[in-house]
């Protein structure tokens, strides 16, 4: 008989924690990036406009809680999110997108929040269980860039059925996005795809595509990590300028409509 003891596997640690119980949410995508600066907030933006549009309901959690930028961009300044001390609603765009986020529940949208990781970390495990989301169809969860404490709860914590990685042309950008996607596949995160921000400009007088950022290497990326391209989205003054004003909502958007692709998998 062997001297050795037999190994018995240990089951993972059990991280998820309950939704509350006035929320009905079908499927939960996060969007993510690698580094900040690449338009994540503003595709995440875009994909909750188009599930809105096509008759979708839809929310927004925005998890990047030191920064963010979300109800600026939909026009939201409502601070009546409360109900009880027990439970939150989200606010409400003028087409009905549900948002939570955390200039919502300040005074003063300016003041920096300036919490360590595992405060913020709670905070969004509340935004899972405190609020009280209703009905949704499709909910995006905007997160911090990089690979740090948010991402890492989100993965854990809540029951995310795919993301979506946002990166830009460069080069240095495409290395690091190779980190988010593999922080994913780690945890076993099933990747819809990538959607490349910023991919080109269009010159208003001939109409030519101009690559100020340079050639992407995205479909290199791809094809290495067997990964779709979902959209690759244009430098765009008229999008910049609406989510300045908050009408995001408004922008028609047709590149995205390659989500109607992705979306459908996770039914």
């Amino acid at each position: 008989m062997s001297d050795e003891k037999e190994k018995i596997p240990m089951p993972k640690a059990n991280f998820k924690v309950d939704a509350n119980p006035g929320s009905h949410v079908k499927k939960m995508i996060g969007v993510v990036s690698g580094k900040g600066g690449v338009g994540k907030s503003s595709v995440t933006g875009l994909c909750a406009t188009w599930a809105r549009s096509q008759g979708y309901k839809t929310a927004i959690m925005d998890c990047d809680i030191t920064g963010p930028s979300i109800p600026r961009m939909f026009g939201v300044s409502s601070k009546d999110v409360g109900s009880d001390e027990k439970q939150l609603f989200p606010a409400e765009t003028a087409t009905g997108i549900k948002i939570m986020s955390m200039n919502l529940l300040m005074t003063d949208e300016t003041q920096p929040v300036i919490w360590r990781g595992p405060v913020i970390a709670g905070v969004v495990k509340q935004f899972w269980t405190d609020v009280c989301w209703g009905d949704v169809d499709y909910m995006f969860v905007d997160m911090p860039p990089g690979t740090g404490d948010v991402p890492l709860t989100v993965f854990q914590s809540l029951p995310v059925d795919g993301i979506l990685v946002v990166t830009t042309p460069q080069d240095l950008v495409s290395m690091i996005v190779t980190k988010a996607l593999r922080m994913a596949q780690s945890m076993d995160i099933p990747v819809l795809g990538i959607i490349e921000n910023m991919s080109y400009a269009v010159c208003p007088h001939c109409g030519e595509k101009i690559r100020i950022f340079g050639e992407s290497h995205l479909d290199e990326i791809a094809k290495e990590n067997s990964i779709p391209v979902v959209a690759q989205l244009p430098i765009d003054p008229k999008l910049a300028s609406m989510m300045d004003e908050g009408t995001t909502e408004y922008f028609d958007d047709l590149h995205l409509d390659a989500l109607k692709d992705v979306l459908p998998k996770l039914s």
